[in-house]
């Protein structure tokens, strides 16, 4: 196996089998980089020392101005076997070098940060629950809180839940601080009990009157006839609404409803807690499955009351 080699070509007109390919993020409609090819030649599993293993990745692309300097970085990561590199360097330098893919097809980081460990490992454990730990948004946390647009918030999270990535597109990153629609502001899930996410919404999309209060913009069902599909993923339906309340914390009001929503992308049971603060709706959504939901519902309800702006 030692001087084994696979040769993977892939390029703009290639079709590539999206459940077995590791490069199928290449495979779409539109790129920046529409004259882009990309060649790899994978080492054998062990690395071998052979003096024919070694990894090369290019790119071509006749109307890109950067073509120079990517392609300086891409050398950067060729190995040679002949230099008498260490096993340990080339695999540390093969996972830096497919890092570096997406930043050169997509023209950047397309995802927001998240850390993907379990948010015990980070978050200050709660002073009036042991078996939660607290997360408080700051402004280092999304764009909108950066722009000012979505006053800081927290709640209460089991530490064994892990953050999850948001998409650049659902972020609002591309549209503060003015943006027309509803944006995902963080994530979080365990496979085990469910997820959760709050979802910020310009408030003039609810009401016209600024800085109005959740009381201002309707009644609990109008806020949810408008958010609904912020709950779901894709559509509200007023039979799913099992149960609404309303909640006051000092001048702050807030919207609670109880959801069973079977044909939800987010899950056949939801929770949903919303609230109006400054230019900013702000709705704090617990999604589960019926099988999370038969034993996780107390603790995604849990969750759900420690929500607060």
């Amino acid at each position: 196996m030692g001087g084994q080699q696979w040769g993977i070509s892939l390029s703009k007109s290639t079709r590539v089998d999206k459940k077995s390919s590791l490069f199928s993020f290449l495979e779409r409609k539109e790129t920046p980089l529409q004259m882009a090819t990309v060649s790899l030649t994978l080492l054998s599993p062990l690395f071998s020392n052979s003096s024919k293993s070694s990894l090369k990745l290019g790119i071509s692309n006749a109307n890109n101005a950067n073509q120079t300097s990517i392609q300086e970085n891409l050398n950067l990561i060729c190995i040679d076997s002949k230099r008498g590199v260490s096993v340990s360097q080339r695999r540390e330098t093969l996972i830096k070098g497919l890092a570096l893919l997406p930043l050169v097809v997509f023209g950047g980081t397309t995802i927001s940060e998240a850390r993907e460990v379990e948010v015990g490992s980070y978050l200050p454990p709660s002073p009036s629950d042991p078996s939660f730990v607290v997360f408080k948004a700051s402004t280092k946390d999304t764009p909108a809180l950066r722009a000012g647009n979505v006053q800081p918030y927290q709640f209460l999270i089991p530490p064994t839940w892990k953050q999850s990535r948001v998409a650049n597109i659902l972020s609002g990153n591309y549209c503060q601080p003015k943006c027309a629609e509803p944006w995902v502001e963080v994530k979080f899930e365990d496979e085990k009990q469910g997820k959760i996410q709050v979802v910020a919404s310009p408030l003039i999309r609810l009401t016209n009157k600024p800085n109005a209060s959740i009381e201002e913009i309707g009644n609990p069902e109008k806020v949810i006839a408008s958010l609904g599909p912020f709950v779901t993923g894709n559509s509200y339906d007023p039979d799913e609404l099992l149960e609404t309340s309303v909640e006051k914390r000092g001048q702050q009001t807030y919207y609670k409803y109880v959801l069973e929503t079977p044909f939800a992308l987010t899950g056949s049971h939801n929770l949903a807690k919303a609230t109006a603060k400054g230019s900013t709706v702000v709705l704090f959504v617990a999604s589960a499955n019926d099988k999370q939901w038969s034993t996780s519902q107390k603790t995604l309800k849990a969750m759900l009351d420690s929500f607060e702006v």
